[in-house]
């Protein structure tokens, strides 16, 4: 594990908050899957797939996929049962998985860069460590991997749900309650640090994607699942099988970036920085006044950190002039940087 660099700010596009990407549904082993395409600005890109988290949609990745569009050619997709997608069978971080290297597959542009944030880093783990021949490079941004102390996620909460028998109908009661509006400042709240941060373009996307759920019969079956799943996964991670995620993460051989946030409120913040211990070519970048959701609170400040990844798994690759390029990134960043009026430490 090594701190991670953050490429010059004054490199990355001028700010502005772009809509929400173009979506289109495409049919993946007779179900439909949404998926949100960031084109590429610059020639040369290469491909990159970004995978949200529990309740998230594609959308999530709206701004940090439009900073790199000058690097990468982006896809942000529904994992099935959340955004625009139709739900699945399975709502499990293996059967997740499946579906993001099945979309690989499907699409054909592996390798790819990917990109995982909560329940999406734990799927994305997954694909990398099963599938490494589809990975490019890893970006985990507060992944869910395991931890015991629920205490430390607002999501603790959630437990006596997954006891209960049809939970599924309680959570739908209890989403049909709340009026959209109060809804996304409730998740907000409970992802974001500094809300002043967040648009109010973005406010108002989020009480769309609210109005989504409501009107999707299968949203609240699908989050209790899902939750469900996670838990499940978290405790047989302290069993013995190869199957386990922090044997996963331990696997995994592709440049990683580890993202978190000290004010994360769902996933337990020592996460992150064991994350990074445990994959073996890892940097970590830890957030000061940030939360769970660091591509959508500070996407400039995870931009950064993202190219400075791709530049170094570049000079691995092309020794020479790059690495040169690369070398210098690190002497400009290595000062303690921080961007966006808020603290930057690793």
């Amino acid at each position: 594990m090594k701190r991670a660099a953050l490429w010059p700010d004054h490199l990355l596009p001028a700010h502005h908050v772009p809509p929400p990407w173009p979506g289109r549904h495409v049919e993946l082993d007779g179900t439909l899957v949404h998926v949100r395409d960031t084109p590429a600005t610059a020639p040369g890109a290469e491909p990159a797939l970004y995978v949200h988290g529990l309740g998230g949609s594609a959308q999530n990745w709206t701004d940090l996929a439009g900073l790199l569009a000058g690097r990468l050619d982006g896809q942000a997709i529904d994992l099935p049962g959340f955004g625009r997608s139709e739900p699945g069978r399975r709502y499990t971080v293996p059967a997740f998985a499946d579906r993001v290297v099945r979309w690989i597959e499907h699409s054909d542009r592996g390798p790819v860069h990917l990109f995982g944030n909560s329940l999406g880093g734990a799927v994305a783990v997954r694909v990398a460590a099963s599938r490494p021949e589809l990975v490019r490079t890893l970006t985990l941004i507060s992944p869910a991997l395991p931890f015991l102390d629920f205490r430390r996620s607002l999501q603790g909460r959630m437990l006596p749900v997954l006891v209960i028998p049809r939970g599924e109908r309680l959570a739908a009661r209890r989403l049909a309650q709340l009026a959209p509006e109060v809804m996304a400042q409730q998740v907000m709240e409970s992802c974001v640090a500094d809300l002043t941060r967040i648009s109010e373009q973005r406010r108002q996307e989020a009480i769309d994607e609210i109005r989504i759920r409501y009107e999707a019969a299968h949203y609240a079956a699908a989050y209790v699942r899902t939750f469900r799943g996670l838990v499940g996964s978290f405790l047989r991670s302290y069993l013995p099988g190869e199957g386990a995620l922090w044997r996963q993460a331990a696997s995994v051989r592709v440049p990683t970036l580890v993202v978190g946030g000290r004010q994360d409120r769902l996933v337990d913040v020592r996460v992150a920085p064991q994350t990074a211990r445990v994959v073996p070519d890892s940097r970590l970048l830890m957030l000061d006044g940030v939360g769970h959701v660091a591509q959508l609170e500070v996407p400039r400040v995870v931009a950064r950190a993202v190219l400075a990844l791709l530049d170094e798994a570049r000079t691995v690759a092309t020794p020479g002039p790059v690495e040169r390029n690369s070398q210098a990134t690190a002497l400009v960043t290595g000062t303690g940087e921080s961007g966006g009026g808020h603290d930057v430490a690793g």
